[in-house]
């Protein structure tokens, strides 16, 4: 008797890529307005929108004429969009802004027609244990995910939620290919098998790639190929067809998926283009505060604020935060960041000025005696600028100064610097840097190499000066390091480096919003287990974190440093990883391609760089309060 394979049509559509976003949306015209037509002749079921409504959007802005269609689609469930605005990295975004995606992509949705939802997550790299509850909360309680997996089978519990593991990925592509109808056959009958050996006697089968269009006579090779298959019977259908034949009360799994031993997970991606994780932090933590202030006062800026999310949304896609696009993407990344933090400052100033009260950060041409400066600048106050009845004049030009609220707890943890050794208490810090023959996707550790450390010349006038760079040193709560060098050097990965008084077996870190804790093998070594063989994305100690990671009663909040790494006794953070191309070939750490090897010269960091974090001995139920030093709520 032959497995029934349910197979849905789909495209998986990242907004910006190998190409820049106006680029690929030429190109989703020709692919959607094909899809469209299919749809109209009955030359296909249905089409799966990749789960979210982003893309759907950029087309309507040049396709408007267009929309009475797809809202036809949609309400004859021919046509399935959302649940999200865009597919966000699930470890580089916080919860705040992982729940603006669902609010507003299920808005959008749901206007448009659409009733049905999955948590569609076919190409994130890797899938946060957090995800399923945030999804519960919306009421989607079905999920779609592929890397991270491992050898587990294809229908599971993922914390509470019924989940299809994409055994094979969501690209099937074998029905675009120039090959005859026994060798498509062939091809699917091997992928088939795969699939089945983690099945039930129901398969599910995306048909689509990136950015790959359907083809016109799909149905008809479907059917020529079910003439040959002994074993399968494919069906045109969707994913929910699939959800309601197969059962899900077998394997659980209550952890993170980031198991790399059958799929790639694309670690480096956590460190790639710095700046843009640093603006990331920035942005999610204003806008949030703006969004909480306007809240306090009557959200008259309910629609801005929303505008401003969807710019960061924007730039959550995967492949934008994850930085592995080009340079030209990634510009266009900084001045959405740059859009965002304009908006979120005027919109907090703007309620400061009209509701009188302080905020941790504020513009001020009076210096005031509970706050220190941070910067100057001559211009006019706010005001006059924010005032509708006023323009400014020469004459209301002044120095003005960023000033920044100061805490009034003293520093009780013991810091010095001696014989070239910094300590805190009995944590000894280091700064160390390694060659890295990688990618945008994954660092390129190089066998044997022992890095090189930074040396300790003096401390004086709170500055450390190091063979690397100068440390500012500012002493309060916690102790904050503020690290600016002009980066000269290419192909680099750059640590801070904290040495502990036992191997570190366990971290706890930030991950949406709550701390997760994750183990760890100290004595593991990369460097002893690089690929040999094709299809192979060595195992690391490094792993994602937001704004804090800690062990053994040690904590570091970084303000926009995700990595780190596990190293014997030490935990180490990423500072900066320098490299110049989006896939390297030749990648040691990757023995095949994760993508295209363009080069992107921006993704070395040449030039101006700032790092920032703060240390101090506290345990992982203490860590909220010490994240509000460094991230101080506005109300």
């Amino acid at each position: 008797m032959k497995k029934t394979v349910i197979a849905y049509l789909h495209t998986h559509w990242d907004r910006e890529w190998y190409r820049e976003f106006e680029v690929f949306r030429l190109r989703l015209l020709r692919v959607f307005d094909n899809v469209l037509e299919l749809l109209e002749n009955d030359k296909i079921p249905s089409f799966y929108f990749d789960g979210q409504v982003s893309a759907l959007l950029d087309y309507l802005e040049i396709r408007p004429e267009k929309e009475s269609a797809i809202r036809k689609f949609i309400a004859e469930k021919r046509l399935f969009i959302g649940p999200f605005y865009t597919l966000v990295d699930e470890f580089l975004t916080d919860k705040t802004a992982f729940e603006k995606n669902l609010e507003i992509g299920l808005k959008i949705s749901k206007d448009f027609g659409c009733t049905d939802f999955i948590g569609y997550l076919a190409d994130t790299f890797g899938h946060s244990q957090n995800v399923p509850l945030i999804l519960k909360n919306f009421g989607i309680d079905k999920c779609i995910v592929w890397r991270g997996c491992g050898d587990i089978p294809s229908e599971f519990k993922f914390n509470g939620i019924n989940t299809v593991n994409l055994i094979r990925g969501y690209f099937t592509d074998i029905f675009s290919a120039e090959a005859s109808v026994e060798q498509k056959a062939n091809m699917l009958k091997s992928n088939l098998d795969k699939i089945a050996e983690k099945s039930s006697n129901c398969l599910l089968l995306p048909i689509g790639a990136d950015h790959l269009g359907v083809e016109p006579d799909i149905a008809e090779q479907i059917e020529k190929v079910n003439n040959i298959l002994n074993d399968y019977e494919i069906v045109l259908s969707n994913p929910f067809e699939y959800f309601k034949k197969v059962k899900f009360d077998g394997y659980e799994h209550n952890d993170e998926l980031r198991d790399n031993s059958k799929t790639f997970i694309l670690q480096g991606a956590y460190s790639a283009r710095m700046k843009l994780k640093q603006y990331n932090v920035k942005c999610s933590y204003l806008l949030e505060q703006a969004d909480k202030l306007q809240k306090q006062y009557g959200s008259k800026y309910d629609a801005v604020i929303e505008y401003a999310y969807k710019l960061l949304l924007k730039n959550l896609a995967h492949d934008g935060i994850c930085g592995c696009s080009t340079d030209l993407v990634h510009r266009e990344n900084i001045t959405r960041y740059e859009k965002i933090l304009q908006i979120a400052n005027t919109v907090i100033e703007e309620l400061r000025l009209e509701h009188d009260f302080k905020t941790p950060i504020m513009q001020s041409k009076e210096l005031l005696p509970e706050y220190k400066v941070i910067s100057k600048h001559f211009g006019a106050e706010n005001s006059i600028l924010y005032d509708t009845q006023k323009i400014p004049v020469t004459e209301d030009f002044t120095d003005i100064y960023t000033l920044k609220k100061t805490s009034a707890e003293k520093c009780d943890i013991n810091f010095e610097v001696k014989n070239g050794k910094i300590k805190i208490g009995n944590v000894e810090i280091e700064f160390v840097r390694f060659e890295d023959d990688g990618d945008t996707y994954n660092f390129g550790a190089v066998e044997n190499d022992k890095g090189e450390t930074a040396k300790i010349y003096s401390f004086k006038n709170n500055i450390i000066k190091t063979s690397f760079f100068d440390v500012q040193v500012e002493f309060g709560k916690l102790i904050n390091f503020k690290i600016e060098w002009d980066n000269k050097l290419k192909n680099k990965l750059w640590q801070v480096k904290f040495n502990l008084k036992n191997p570190v077996t366990e971290t706890f870190s930030e991950d949406m919003n709550t701390v997760i804790k994750r183990e760890f093998n100290p004595d593991y070594d990369m460097r002893k287990h690089l690929p040999k063989t094709r299809g192979i994305e060595v195992k690391t100690n490094f792993a994602p974190m937001q704004r804090y990671v800690g062990t053994q009663g040690f904590g570091i909040i970084t303000q926009g440093l995700t990595e780190y790494e596990v190293k014997g006794k030490s935990l180490l953070i990423t500072l900066l990883r320098s490299t110049g191309v989006i896939s390297n070939p030749h990648n040691p750490s990757r023995s095949t391609p994760a993508g295209p090897p363009y080069e992107v010269l921006e993704a070395q960091q040449l030039g101006y760089n700032l790092a920032e974090f703060s240390v101090g001995f506290f345990t992982p139920e203490e860590y909220q309060k010490y994240i509000d030093v460094v991230f101080p709520p506005y109300c």
